[in-house]
């Protein structure tokens, strides 16, 4: 009984193998790629070129969602994708991780007004992170990916702050 007390979930072992995890996490990022339209045309693959380089962030391409812990949704999602978008996010190991790329997989875009286009992917599945824009720049999606290897690193800190207010 004092040895599940000793290494229970608060221990200062369990934090510090978790905190390294979740460095390794942050600094290796394998995404899963979900272009549908002009945002993955224009902010997704000139950034996989020289000129931004994500290699030397440790993020790089998985065309597996089995291999991949970040899908990137990019363009305008339509009622008939969802299905298929949640099945390749189901297939995803945990933990995982979404990012919305460019204003039609955010909200909508300029066609939320056709009854097909589903507002925002967050609707499908959880996001972590935002990405604005029409199409959204390259710095942009880096800044994305920065915010959430920032997330990842602190997601301890957060999950501690939860179980002391609850």
């Amino acid at each position: 009984m004092a040895l599940d007390k000793l290494l229970g979930e608060n221990s200062v072992i369990f934090t510090k193998s978790e905190q390294l995890f979740d460095a390794a996490r942050a600094n290796s990022l394998w995404y899963l790629s979900y272009g549908i339209a002009c945002c993955a045309i224009e902010g997704l693959m000139s950034a996989g070129g020289p000129k931004f380089d994500y290699d030397r962030f440790g993020i790089f391409h998985r065309g597996s969602p089995r291999q991949a812990d970040v899908m990137i949704v990019a363009g305008t999602v339509n009622k008939k994708m969802a299905h298929a978008l949640r099945k390749l996010y189901d297939q995803m190991p945990e933990p995982k991780w979404v990012i919305a790329m460019g204003a039609c997989a955010c909200t909508g875009g300029p066609f939320r007004e056709y009854p097909n286009v589903v507002l925002g992917v967050d609707k499908i599945v959880p996001v972590d992170v935002y990405v604005p824009g029409c199409p959204p720049r390259p710095e942009s999606m880096q800044y994305g990916f920065m915010q959430l290897q920032d997330k990842i690193r602190n997601r301890r800190k957060e999950m501690a702050r939860e179980q002391r207010s609850a």
